[in-house]
């Protein structure tokens, strides 16, 4: 057994050997290949010799040994080298892997071999740390997925990414109650469910009992690049109390966006109580003015979000119900309302004002 130990700490000591120079130029998909080969290299062996799972302790104190002032192969890190294969070789990869992790091996036959087996590009798109927090914040393989995708087609910080974990975004697509069904033309119903969720977040609002919704906007406009990160993917500002003029009268939205993925004019409108059947009328007429007189030719109808305290999805259900212009409603939460446990992912909003 301990002349296969020795053996096994040679093999891995020349693979990370082989491999350094070649990850320091090629950053980080290479440096993620090498992260699961010896993931795969230390569950297969351990599995196989019936070691102990204190061994990785071992294994990496004999790595420092060998290598000394190695960096990246410490004992809490190899567990993770480990789970990160454990966890993704589910999608049925890794059948075929070189025994050696050479050069030419990484930037050509591996990582071409892990993607047609069924790893896809975008998984090599985020850096390990990210990667590491999905698995310990996210048990579920769809869901790890989902914010690995979301993460490199959106380039978020790992701040940016924890902080839609712990708002529970997976959780949210598709559960916004609206009439995008009947509403929207075809080819943006499914698009319209990507982009909008159930409830967001505003932890970097602070809102005392009884303020009313000019409180709430005042912040989200100053703190107008917290907000775009909240609303997800695509959004750009365009204005809060947005000015519409008909027939010499002046109405106000609350907040207008363009989203670039949906190609459209999004209006939200701010309400500090329960979700009521007339803000369904006010929001379709502001959409109905909006297409008339701002929507230029080429772009898709404009979609409308009420954003309230609280709501009840069936009164919602027969607020929209015949009304033809795509709406929705969601609820939102500010810093009152988040757990301990759920604060301080974002700067301080004072701390965020000065910034700005």
């Amino acid at each position: 057994m301990k002349k296969q130990y020795i053996q096994f700490i040679q093999e891995l000591k020349q693979n990370i050997i082989n491999s350094r120079y070649t990850a320091a130029r090629l950053v980080n998909k290479e440096q993620l290949v090498l992260y699961y080969h010896i993931g795969k290299s230390l569950s297969e062996k351990i599995i196989k010799e019936k070691w102990g799972t204190k061994v990785i302790e071992q294994i990496a104190a004999d790595l420092q040994q060998q290598l000394p002032g190695l960096k990246g192969f410490s004992f809490s890190n190899l567990k993770n080298m480990r789970q990160f294969y454990d966890t993704y070789k589910r999608l049925s990869i890794g059948q075929a892997l070189p025994a050696q992790l050479g050069v030419p091996a990484i930037s050509q036959t591996l990582s071409g071999q892990l993607q047609q087996d069924g790893i896809p590009e975008y998984f090599w798109g985020i850096s390990f740390s990210h990667h590491v927090s999905i698995l310990h914040k996210c048990s579920n393989l769809e869901e790890q997925l989902f914010y690995i995708n979301q993460s490199a087609s959106q380039s978020w910080s790992l701040r940016v990414m924890e902080h839609h974990i712990e708002s529970a975004l997976f959780k949210q697509q598709g559960q916004l109650a609206n009439n995008f069904t009947q509403a929207l033309p075809e080819k943006l119903k499914a698009n319209a469910l990507d982009v909008f969720r159930d409830e967001y977040l505003f932890d970097f609002v602070q809102m005392d009992e009884g303020d009313n919704e000019r409180v709430f906007e005042g912040q989200v406009v100053a703190n107008i690049k917290n907000t775009i990160m909240t609303l997800g993917k695509g959004f750009c500002f365009i204005g809060n109390q947005y000015r519409l003029e008909l027939e010499e009268e002046e109405f106000y939205i609350d907040l207008l966006f363009y989203n670039r993925y949906l190609q459209c004019l999004v209006a939200f409108e701010l309400k500090s109580g329960k979700f009521k059947p007339e803000y369904a009328g006010q929001l379709n007429f502001y959409l109905n003015v909006l297409d008339e007189k701002i929507k230029l030719p080429e772009e898709n109808p404009s979609i409308g979000i009420i954003l309230c305290k609280e709501k009840s999805n069936t009164v919602v259900e027969f607020a929209f119900k015949n009304i033809s212009k795509g709406m929705g409603a969601a609820t939102f939460k500010t810093s009152k309302q988040v757990p301990k446990e759920m604060k301080g992912i974002l700067p301080e909003a004072k701390d965020l004002a000065q910034l700005l």
